[in-house]
């Protein structure tokens, strides 16, 4: 199943963000989602960041309203190496909800794709 970042979320109104009945349905499944890897916090990281376009910014490196709302971080099965950020991907892993902090790094994620793997499309 594939889910596209337009299907992420509904609202943005006063009341804010709110997870699309889509996400909803498909939470706790494995989905396919394209987009690009943001660069990485650091080489040791578990993690890394997909985005809907290319970003020059790891989320550490500017402010809260720099960074795109609609992220979902990706934490691969196995060692990933990292792709230049402009470079298109797949990633399918779980999807999960909810708020969740990195234990490790304190970056705090809404939706994550847990037990991916990802390769560059053309």
């Amino acid at each position: 199943v594939r889910l596209k970042f337009a299907e992420l979320y509904t609202g943005n109104g006063i009341l804010g963000l709110a997870y699309s009945p889509r996400v909803v349905a498909l939470a706790g499944q494995r989905v396919a989602m394209r987009g690009f890897m943001a660069p990485p916090l650091k080489a040791e990281a578990s993690f890394f960041v997909l985005t809907r376009n290319p970003v020059d910014l790891c989320p550490f490196c500017n402010s809260d309203a720099d960074w795109p709302v609609d992220i979902v971080v990706v934490y691969p099965a196995d060692d990933a190496a990292f792709v230049k950020n402009t470079v298109p991907i797949e990633v399918t892993g779980t999807l999960e909800t909810g708020g969740f902090t990195d234990p490790k790094s304190g970056f705090y994620s809404r939706l994550r794709l847990t037990g991916a793997y990802f390769r560059a499309i053309a």
